[in-house]
């Protein structure tokens, strides 16, 4: 049985840091998806930046002579692939086509609050009433946020998909982050790509562009981006802040994926990163650090 630090104990300087790179890498998921969705069909990126990482996974794993995980893990290790490997990459791609990065990564706020109610009914802890109110104002900002914009049609489509990609990835996370506890943090993920990997390949190659010739260096780099760094190698950092320094604590560190995201939105995309935008972020992130702190 691997070892893992308990999550109980005060996070070490090390699982802050791993933690944080995690978060960094994860926020600029979504405008090097945006880039990618321009000349890639979601679909493709979605099958293509799993199977690519789990192709690399699958060596990491062989080279380290890793064991495979018991019979019991493999349920947990499907979820986790459904959440974080697949449901949330293809939602939010799609969901990019019809609003900014910028307009979504608002939502991004929300998934510490989404990982936090189903680590409530996966692990049956019971926040206080005071959790729920926060929780409570935090969807209803969004929600407002996203009504008054005034956009209308696919900009609503786009809102309901980001909100079904926070909540599968919330699910992801939870499961991913029981798991690290004794299956190990980087070897979560990795299990979890290989698992998938019979079926996305097989799709990434179906739904492949006939010719790569009129697809630019930026869509080809953004998919090379999310291949590596979004669906592994942040992974790598992410769950191993978890295991060393606990999730209540480390999973704080992803409050600022919000920010950090918006500032490489504008200047990365130059998409407009207007007060208001700031604001509704802002309010997002207060009202879940206050429904995690008296989770």
């Amino acid at each position: 049985m691997r070892t893992i630090p308990s999550p109980l104990a005060p996070a070490r300087a090390s699982a802050w840091l791993h933690g944080f790179l995690g978060v960094v890498i994860f926020s600029a998921s979504l405008p090097a998806t945006r880039v990618a969705v321009l000349e890639l069909d979601p679909l493709f990126l979605t099958f293509a930046r799993a199977a690519i990482a789990g192709g690399l996974g699958l060596a990491l794993l062989l080279v380290l002579r890793e064991r495979r995980p018991d019979r019991r893990d493999l349920g947990p290790l499907a979820v986790v692939a459904l959440g974080v490997v697949v449901g949330f990459p293809l939602l939010t791609a799609l969901a990019l086509r019809y609003v900014t990065s910028a307009h979504a990564i608002v939502f991004i706020g929300l998934l510490p609050l989404s990982t936090a109610i189903f680590g409530v009914l996966r692990g049956g802890e019971r926040p206080r009433p005071v959790f729920w109110l926060f929780a409570g104002l935090g969807s209803a900002l969004v929600a407002g946020y996203a009504i008054g914009q005034g956009e209308r049609g696919g900009a609503l489509v786009g809102d309901l998909l980001m909100i079904a990609a926070i909540l599968v990835c919330g699910l992801g996370y939870a499961e991913g982050a029981r798991l690290s506890r004794t299956l190990g943090g980087w070897q979560v993920i990795s299990w979890a790509l290989v698992l998938s990997l019979p079926l996305m390949l097989p799709l990434a190659l179906a739904t492949a562009p006939a010719s790569f010739a009129g697809v630019g260096w930026p869509a080809l780099g953004a998919l090379a981006y999310v291949s590596l760094f979004s669906m592994l190698v942040g992974f790598v950092f992410w769950y191993r802040g978890l295991a060393e320094g606990g999730i209540a604590a480390v999973g704080q560190l992803q409050l600022l994926q919000p920010f950090l995201g918006l500032a490489l939105a504008g200047a990365l995309l130059g998409e407009p990163v207007g007060w208001g935008l700031v604001a509704v972020a802002a309010g997002v992130v207060a009202c879940v650090a206050g429904a995690k702190r008296f989770a």
